[in-house]
């Protein structure tokens, strides 16, 4: 068992040696043709790494809408205001699943 986890470590630090050699190597071509837009934008990626992308609703008052019926509401009056349908009791009660 310890040696399949000692390859399966050694797999991935390489992986992850490759993956910044790459990343590395695009920063300097950036540079080297004075891509400073490019340059910038992947580091600051790089510095940032990953961040989940994060749904902000607001309501008709502009507060922060947090529950999942709520923003399900929320976004049923917009499109039916979008759509022009008259009421909102035309649009489909759906359940709204969450991860």
């Amino acid at each position: 068992m310890n040696n399949v986890r000692r390859d399966a470590s050694r797999h991935f630090r390489n992986k992850n040696k490759a993956y910044l050699k790459v990343k590395i190597e695009e920063l300097e071509t950036n540079s080297k043709i004075k891509n400073i837009r490019d340059l910038y934008r992947d580091i600051n990626e790089f510095k940032k790494g990953y961040h989940p992308r994060t749904n902000i609703v607001k309501d008709d008052k502009g507060d922060l809408v947090a529950d999942s019926q709520s923003i399900l509401a929320r976004w049923r009056n917009y499109f039916s205001q979008l759509l022009s349908i008259h009421g909102v009791n035309d649009v489909r009660q759906t359940e709204m699943h969450t991860a």
